[in-house]
């Protein structure tokens, strides 16, 4: 009976986590600061911001590898803050379908 009581809580304190991380953001650049992408920690893109100076019509492949990859740090970090905040809660147990 205790342990289904312990395993409640974690559930609770699993779901609280789970919750939080939509409220938390992680921010992810590429280009020296040229590209920021913001995105939360259920990996929402909050925001987009390109210094005008990386903008040239004639090198728009530039601009597109810029986006991918701060948005690829963004995910990156985002999966390290969420492994961070539920890990503490699982003491680091290995939990499948979480992060």
């Amino acid at each position: 009976m205790q342990n289904m009581r312990l395993l409640q809580q974690m559930q609770e304190r699993l779901l609280k986590a789970q919750e939080e991380l939509g409220n938390e953001t992680v921010e992810g650049t590429a280009g020296g600061g040229a590209v920021k992408i913001v995105m939360t920690g259920h990996q929402k893109v909050q925001s987009v911001a390109i210094d005008p100076e990386v903008v040239d019509p004639e090198d728009v492949e530039m601009l597109q590898d810029l986006v991918a990859a701060a948005i690829n740090e963004a995910v990156n970090k985002s999966h390290e803050l969420a492994g961070k905040r539920l890990g503490a809660v699982t003491g680091g147990m290995k939990i499948p379908g979480l992060m």
